[in-house]
């Protein structure tokens, strides 16, 4: 049913009919487009943003040799790039958690599932940095 039939009914009274198609439309999501910015699309991209800062640290942190820039460093980037990690695979669980619908919906859920699998990069990284460190110190 157009709009026009839910208004010409409305106007005329004749609810009978009206009604059972006015409750189906309102139950339907919202058609979102690709380019707006929902809170689960904002969230998902911070977590991604973050895995990316966390995958950046654990590469420089991996790539760095002991004797040129010392142990300490090394640790310290290794430290950050687990925590980067860890913090964008629980806000892209979070975000891939309370998602309502699938991709395309305006969830996050893609950018959800992009933020767990770079977090984990992240934190693959950071600990092989933390036990390269370990072991040259």
């Amino acid at each position: 049913m157009s709009v026009r039939h839910l208004l010409a009914a409305a106007m005329l009274g004749d609810f009978g009919q009206a009604t059972p198609s006015a409750a189906h439309a309102l139950v339907q999501p919202v058609a979102v487009s690709s380019y707006t910015l929902t809170a689960g699309r904002l969230w998902s991209l911070v977590a991604a943003l973050l895995g990316l800062v966390g995958v950046v640290i654990g590469g420089l942190a991996m790539a760095r040799s002991a004797g040129r820039i010392g142990t300490g460093t090394r640790g310290r980037g290794a430290i950050v790039a687990l925590a980067a990690g860890l913090a964008a695979a629980v806000i892209g669980g979070l975000v891939v958690a309370g998602a309502d619908g699938g991709p395309g919906t305006g969830g996050g859920i893609v950018g959800g599932f992009v933020a767990v699998v770079v977090g984990l990069i992240a934190m693959v990284l950071g600990g092989l940095g933390l036990a390269r460190s370990r072991r040259a110190g």
